[in-house]
């Protein structure tokens, strides 16, 4: 085995990857986006590029940035764990630390990690400068669009900085080219290095991932309901041609109302406009209450109709005017009372019970994309045999940064062997690694399909399974996330390609240890 020999690394504890030197002969050059699956070593290209800069420049400063507190911890302890470095000189700075103790942390220190918005608010009231800082890293850089802090930070470090560099990292920027340049623009980033699972410098590191598409129908008892919830969407979608909306109603997705809407926003008022952006936000409406139905399930549909029927806006009182909107919500309730749920459910706790009967030393992690499923998951879970699920969800759910410690640490432990979550458990997150990943839906976004196939596979064998409804949103979601990831990867390595000087790197390429 081989590893990485530089003065600032640790000895005999950072091993250096062709794919990585590689990489890294772009990052000490220029500002660069760098995109690599989950478990491949992002962080240790960061590590790498900061002791080269620091090494070159050692009166200069090093600012990692992360989207989230666990996230920038993970990065702190790792920087620590790996780099030859005094204690002292790494600081982990959070909005929950006093102004005046930031500031004096960012003079003292020379690796800072903290979460951007915290830099962005003390960039404004002028607590931190930029000036002797030699890199800044920008993790999970796909974020840095609309409005985030990371655009901002980048900006003023271009402004203010003597001598720096940029490197961002993702495991996924996004589907397409305007997505992906918005991100270099922001960050000002000039170059692209991608690898995925397929390249061949990368597959030695890499185990096998078996991905399994487990298809359920809808039972005939979610027929009445769905098709009146159909032809409301359909009316609204056929009504909304009178603003100029070309698009049939079968191909009608979430974004194309959203797109719609926000076109409305910006018209003149007048008695269109507010019509139109009455009539999107029933269809949006209408939409969603299709999703929980195909997607979810009856308790998820019902539970929606009735905060639904509580909603005292004139898009919400409209619809509940609409017979085939009343009639859905009685079905709905009905069916709900009587206990019925979704096939995916079963399907579910079926998968769980034959993997622990298999090995019952397994770790699983099961994804839904809305927390009262999650809920719904665990609840149900804790009724088969060996099964110890545990929901893990964000702050904004209750659970405190604490507690989802712990949730992890016991899960570690085999206090729990199943851990049902969110979205806060694709990305960011230092959830151990497992034997089982369920997708209890398709994900329309390639970001997060990434985010979640990374949770297994990284040391061991690690297998995939998404349970989709036929002949429904499910199916579209999958094939278009799908759809996404084949276009980014092919944008990249265009860019990349376009970018990069590859008899230059060929006659430059140096080993990581001679930096």
């Amino acid at each position: 085995m081989k590893f990485v020999n530089h003065p600032l690394i640790k000895k005999n504890v950072l091993e250096s990857r062709l794919y990585q030197e590689t990489v890294l002969q772009s990052a000490i050059r220029n500002n660069l986006l760098c995109v690599l699956p989950t478990g491949l070593g992002k962080t240790a290209i960061a590590i790498v590029v900061a002791a080269y800069k620091m090494e070159k420049n050692k009166s200069s400063k090093v600012l990692i940035l992360a989207p989230t507190k666990p996230l920038i911890e993970q990065h702190f302890n790792s920087f620590k764990k790996l780099m030859e470095l005094p204690e002292d000189d790494f600081v982990l700075v959070t909005g929950q630390i006093k102004p005046e103790d930031r500031t004096h942390a960012y003079e003292s220190a020379k690796v800072i990690f903290a979460t951007p918005q915290t830099i962005k608010n003390d960039l404004k009231n002028d607590r931190i400068s930029l000036k002797k800082f030699s890199l800044v890293v920008f993790d999970e850089a796909h974020h840095a669009v609309g409005d985030y802090a990371y655009p901002f930070i980048a900006k003023k470090y271009d402004d203010e900085a003597d001598n720096k560099l940029i490197l961002g990292l993702t495991a996924s920027p996004g589907g397409t080219k305007s997505k992906i340049d918005e991100i270099m623009t922001n960050l000002g980033i000039e170059k692209v290095e991608i690898r995925t699972e397929d390249d061949y410098d990368v597959k030695p590191w890499v185990q096998k991932k078996e991905v399994e598409w487990i298809s359920v129908s809808l039972p005939k008892s979610f027929d009445e309901p769905r098709t009146y919830l159909r032809k409301v969407f359909d009316k609204k979608v056929s009504s909304l041609r009178r603003i100029g909306f070309t698009k049939p109603s079968r191909v009608v997705s979430r974004r194309d109302l959203l797109d719609l809407n926000r076109k409305l926003q910006v018209r003149d008022n007048g008695p269109m406009k507010f019509w139109g952006v009455m009539t999107v936000s029933q269809a949006i409406k209408i939409d969603h209450a299709l999703t929980m139905l195909e997607t979810q399930g009856i308790s998820s549909l019902a539970k929606y109709l009735k905060k639904m029927s509580g909603d005292n806006t004139k898009s919400s009182k409209g619809l509940l005017s609409d017979k085939l909107v009343t009639e859905a919500i009685r079905i709905a309730y009905k069916l709900n009372e009587e206990g019925y749920t979704h096939p995916k459910i079963s399907k579910l706790c079926e998968i769980v019970s034959n993997q622990l009967r298999k090995d019952s030393n397994s770790k699983i992690i099961v994804f839904a994309n809305y927390r009262e499923m999650v809920k719904e998951i665990v609840s149900k879970l804790s009724r088969v045999d060996n099964a110890k699920p545990v929901e893990f969800m964000g702050q904004k759910e209750g659970i405190t940064q604490n507690e989802q410690k712990k949730r992890i640490s016991d899960f570690r432990d085999g206090v729990y062997n199943v851990i049902a979550t969110t979205s806060v458990g694709e990305e960011g997150i230092d959830i151990p690694e497992m034997e089982l990943a369920v997708f209890y839906e398709p994900v329309p976004s390639e970001i997060r399909l990434i985010q979640r196939r990374g949770r297994v596979g990284r040391s061991k064998l690690g297998r995939i399974m998404i349970l989709m409804t036929k002949n429904t949103r499910d199916e579209a979601y999958y094939w278009t996330a799908h759809r996404k990831e084949k276009i980014m990867k092919k944008t990249l390595y265009s860019m990349k390609k376009g970018v990069s000087n590859d008899k230059q790197i060929r006659d430059e390429q140096r080993n990581i240890g001679d930096f």
